[in-house]
Formats: C-alpha cells, structure tokens, sequence
C-alpha cells in the first residue's frame, strides 16, 4: 500500500521550501565520526546571558563509573526569585539524533520557558554516539541529574521541583531518563516535557514510510543515527527500554508528560502510541499532535503560527505542573 505523506502547515512548508531538506540522510557513520573531530557545529549564535538576564556556569558532575566526568551548562535568573522561594529546575538533553550536539545547543528554547517560569536550567552534555554507543548517553544524563538533584540548591533551586525537558534525541533521552530513574530509586522529577521525541529504534511505524525522504529527518537518517547508538542490535529483539523507551512494557509511575509531535514527521506514530500507553498505564500525560508540522518545526520557523502557538502550549503546561 501506498503511504501518502500528509501535507505540509503552509506557512512551514514555504520555510522548508526556502532551505531544501535538512535531513542528514546521507551521512555514514564515519562521516559522523569525521564532525565529531571537526569544528562545533553545535555553537549557538545567541546570547545565553538573555541580556543578562541569567547568570551562567559550566560545572562538572561526576561521571558513570569507570567513566568521564559530565558537563553541566547552568542558567540562574540574575534577580531575587520572584516569590522569595526556591526556583523551579529545568533539566534539559539536548537533541541531534545521539550522534550530534553539546550542552548549548536548543537551550534557547528552555531559556525561554525559565524566563516565563523564574527558573533554573541546567543542560546536560552527553557522550555521543557511534564512539560512545548505548548505554553512554542515558547513563551520562542520568549522572548529571543526580548532580542537579544534589547540588541546585546551591543556585537557588528546588531539589523537589525538577522537569526534565529534551526534543528529538533530547525527548528520547528525558523519557528514558524518567524510566531509568523509576527503576532505580533515583530522583523524580515532577514532570517530562517530550518534544518530538525519537522513541523507537525499529523506525518502522506507517509515519516513518510515510515521510521517507520528505521533511527535516526521514527515515534514512533516523535508521543511521539508532544504529550509530546501537549497531547491529538495532531494531532486534534485545533492545532494552533505556535505550529506545518505546520498547518500555511498563510505564506505570512516571512523571506526568508532556508530548508533541507534529502530524508530517517521522517521529508521529510513536510517540501517539507511548501517550496512549501512559494512558493505559494509568498515568498522566497531554499530547499535541500539530497539523503538518515537520520534525523541529518550531525550532526551524518560529515565526509561523503554527510555531508560536506550540511553544505557547508548553509554557501552559509548564505554569499548571508548576503552580503552587
């Protein structure tokens, strides 16, 4: 049968069109390889002070064991918190597929959130992949949130006040996160923002045949990206919840979420199926599937109304988990 991918929002795909695909769908793990040892490309070209509205760090949490040290970025609000308490904490994994990115790198989103929210972001850099496969990267954020659980008092944070927040790669990790933290006792978060994020490593759901070739990460890339986290284990029978959290059997006992997807992406299907499952769990989640979004669209054409209208659907969520 024939998958007919669904259109396109107008105003994303004249911002698509301008630029051709982005989707790295040619790229061979060596080549990868070849970026990792190349330039940062990966800088942000915006000012992570907000004007000097946040006072930044970078600290050092100890790493897995037998394992390096993880880099913290931290963004404190450079005034008095506005309420005289603790600040809320942000954690966020940044996206990339696994294979690409660094602390800084779509912080500006979450800056956003903590300027609306008076609070603390910390961001996590993780070992990337295929140089450092799974379980490199999950147990790298794991670490950093236990440093960000033990230490963000020290800025003003609230230990019992963490979400943990990732897009893309970034979501796939906060879930797993969740899950890795449920099972070991560690630190719960009260809430997981899950943008668009890359949940299952099968990559063969009808969304992912559907945007082959089409939009900002099609199937091509999606399949070179899991097997550069986990080789030739990818899409078989032993892939563990931590590394694909769509594999999850049981996801009872989780933060509630928050999920978005756009309808035009290859990420669609699974991440409809992880609410409903949460659902089924008896768990709490909000999920958003916005019509002809394409993978990152918010990020990519944040001027469009569509864009603005999802990171304002966040903020909310935010502002009810966090209320008092």
């Amino acid at each position: 049968m024939l998958l007919v991918p669904p259109p396109f929002d107008p105003d994303l795909a004249a911002a698509l069109a301008a630029v051709g695909p982005s989707a790295p769908s040619g790229l061979s793990l060596e080549e990868i390889t070849a970026l990792h040892s190349g330039p940062d490309i990966a800088v942000p070209a915006f000012d992570l002070t907000q004007d000097g509205a946040f006072v930044t760090t970078d600290r050092t949490a100890p790493g897995p064991e037998g394992a390096p040290d993880v880099s913290l970025f931290v963004a404190t609000p450079a005034t008095p918190p506005q309420d005289g308490q603790p600040r809320p904490v942000i954690y966020h994994a940044h996206g990339g597929g696994m294979i690409l990115g660094n602390n800084r790198a779509g912080v500006e989103v979450v800056l956003e959130w903590a300027t609306e929210l008076d609070a603390i972001v910390v961001s996590v850099e993780y070992r990337l992949a295929p140089e450092h496969p799974y379980p490199a990267g999950v147990e790298d954020v794991y670490a950093g949130l236990l440093w960000t659980a033990r230490h963000v008092a020290e800025f003003g944070g609230d230990p019992e006040r963490i979400v943990v927040a990732g897009a893309s790669a970034g979501g796939g990790l906060t879930a797993a996160l969740a899950l890795l933290s449920r099972d070991r006792g560690g630190p719960r978060a009260i809430g997981q923002v899950l943008m668009y994020p890359m949940l299952d490593d099968r990559n063969d759901t009808p969304s992912a045949y559907q945007m082959a070739g089409v939009g900002a990460w099609d199937r091509t890339a999606n399949e070179t990206a899991w097997t550069a986290v986990l080789g030739d284990a990818r899409g078989g029978p032993d892939v563990p919840s931590y590394a694909a959290p769509a594999r999850a059997t049981d996801l009872a006992g989780l933060p509630p979420a928050f999920l978005d997807v756009g309808s035009a992406e290859t990420f669609r299907d699974e991440v409809v199926d992880y609410a409903s499952r949460i659902w089924q769990a008896g768990g709490v989640a909000e999920l958003h599937v916005w019509p002809g979004g394409f993978h990152g669209f918010d990020s990519f054409a944040p001027d469009t109304p569509l864009s603005r209208t999802a990171r304002a659907a966040r903020i909310t969520w935010l502002r009810r988990l966090l209320a008092p």
